[in-house]
């Protein structure tokens, strides 16, 4: 099913601008964010093709059907608390029976971890952000040999020092195990090309052994830090993939503010920390930001990271408080929203699907 079949057969009941738009956080290069809420023709809701959302290519437009919505809201869901709560002057659709679903009819005690807990786990997403930019991952991987060493004296030097001093390849080098060393090796040279190398291939993962004659004995031993090659590994792909996937222009906001941090993202933390606060203390959900000069104030990159952690946990603080506080329930009344989900279901097939 698509967004225009949605149309066509009249199946939305609400549908809303929704974002940074709703928060009135909206510059002029912000796009427009449309959700909504759509209700599956009788035939197809008891049949096999259940469809719980619809969205458009690119993902900026979205339709959630009665019931996945209704099952969001009966866990606080960020995102569609704000959709049932949105401005007026945002909503384009709104079936009268849409009426019957009001915003305090939901909220609860869960707020404080769908809105603030997750607000906190973005910060150490910011954090990883900060760690990606400021040390960034050089294009050309590194081989094994970059996390070898030879001991030599009382210490030890790079194995790929030792063979520019030596003047040896490590094609001409070969590795034999030491019994009772992990990952140490007694190492060998013959510039006739009797050993394996030291690796196969710069995509190796590991040293490789050769067959040793009897009675030679090793020029040096070699150690090969097998876990710190790993971690790199994991670290080189984490970086790649994230460049693959990152946004450019909110990239190139962060180097060009200078702070090392997703100012976009630390300005979300923000609303939704100060909104789990006045969810707990007056039990609204407040969409449009009254705070919108502060939260673009950080989108601008106006504070150090530093200040936004100590920030962000007064707010913490703040809003633990203001749940221990709350006369909220603990968690929505799943029985009522289920007679909702039957009484708006049951009156929309009623009106347009009498005759199905």
């Amino acid at each position: 099913m698509t967004i225009d079949e949605l149309k066509e057969k009249g199946l939305i009941v609400f549908e809303s601008v929704s974002g940074s738009r709703a928060y009135g956080l909206h510059t002029p290069q912000s796009d427009t964010d449309i959700k909504g809420v759509f209700i599956m023709p009788k035939q197809e809701y008891y049949g096999w093709n259940y469809i719980p959302q619809v969205n458009n290519p690119t993902n900026d437009i979205s339709y959630y059907e009665l019931g996945q919505f209704l099952k969001f809201l009966s866990v606080n869901n960020p995102n569609i608390i704000e959709l049932l709560s949105c401005p007026p002057d945002c909503i384009l659709i709104k079936h009268p029976l849409m009426d019957l679903l009001k915003p305090e009819l939901f909220l609860s005690k869960l707020c404080k971890d769908t809105f603030g807990k997750y607000a906190l786990s973005q910060i150490k997403k910011a954090k990883g952000l900060k760690k990606k930019i400021v040390n960034p991952v050089d294009k050309k991987r590194k081989t094994i040999l970059s996390f070898c060493y030879v001991q030599r004296g009382q210490g030890a030097i790079p194995l790929e020092k030792f063979l520019e001093i030596k003047e040896w390849k490590q094609e001409d080098c070969g590795l034999a195990n030491i019994p009772h060393m992990k990952n140490v090796y007694g190492l060998y040279h013959d510039s006739g090309q009797r050993y394996m190398g030291i690796m196969k291939t710069e995509a190796s993962n590991d040293v490789v052994l050769s067959s040793i004659p009897k009675d030679t004995q090793p020029i040096a031993m070699l150690y090969f830090n097998k876990e710190g090659y790993s971690s790199y590994c994991k670290e080189y792909r984490e970086y790649w993939d994230w460049v693959a996937r990152r946004n450019e222009v909110r990239y190139q906001n962060t180097k060009d503010h200078g702070k090392n941090y997703d100012a976009k993202n630390m300005m979300h933390v923000f609303r939704l920390l100060q909104m789990a606060i006045e969810i707990g203390k007056d039990k609204q959900v407040n969409v449009k930001r009254h705070d919108r000069d502060f939260l673009l104030a950080i989108k601008k990159g106006c504070y150090s990271y530093d200040e936004l952690l100590q920030m962000a946990q007064q707010r913490q603080e703040e809003m633990e408080e203001a749940f221990a506080l709350s006369t909220l329930p603990e968690k929505p009344d799943v029985n009522l929203i289920s007679k909702l989900a039957f009484q708006i279901r049951d009156a929309f097939y009623s009106e347009k699907f009498s005759t199905g």
